[in-house]
């Protein structure tokens, strides 16, 4: 992975990880009192801009280490960005409209929740299998063989 490739999966992650701390204001507004919400609702889009952002950070940190190829380190990088920003704008979307996103159907909103979610699972699913096979495939990965 190279430098500019790890900075812009870490500026990214940085935007999300900032979403997330700004969701915590409306979190803590409903947990107050002074806003009408679900609570687990805004805890859940909190976290998921903070876990998200920082696993954005975190796969950023390893890349260079993993050996990928550049194709690879690409299609990497870009799961992780899509599947950060998809959970944290599904979940600030569900909890501003009072919607899950379980399944599609019923809102408009619900829909497109449950779309965000479904991108962001498949992505983190490409992009976390294609970092676990590079670091298991890494020399100096301390296994013996």
């Amino acid at each position: 992975m190279d430098a500019r490739l790890q900075a812009r999966m870490i500026y990214h992650g940085g935007i999300v990880f900032l979403l997330g701390l700004a969701l915590g204001l409306p979190f803590g507004l409903v947990l107050l009192g002074s806003m009408e919400g679900s609570e687990r609702a805004w805890r859940m889009a909190h976290l998921e801009g903070l876990l998200n952002g920082l696993l954005v950070i975190g796969v950023a940190a390893v890349g260079p280490t993993l050996g990928l190829s550049a194709g690879r380190a690409v299609t990497i990088a870009w799961c992780m960005i899509v599947t950060a920003y998809g959970n944290v704008i599904a979940s600030a979307l569900g909890a501003a409209y009072g919607v899950r996103g379980l399944s599609p159907g019923g809102s408009i909103m619900n829909t497109t929740v449950y779309v965000l979610f479904i991108v962001a699972v498949a992505t983190v699913a490409v992009g976390m299998v294609l970092v676990t096979t590079a670091a298991r495939r890494s020399k100096d990965d301390g296994f013996e063989r």
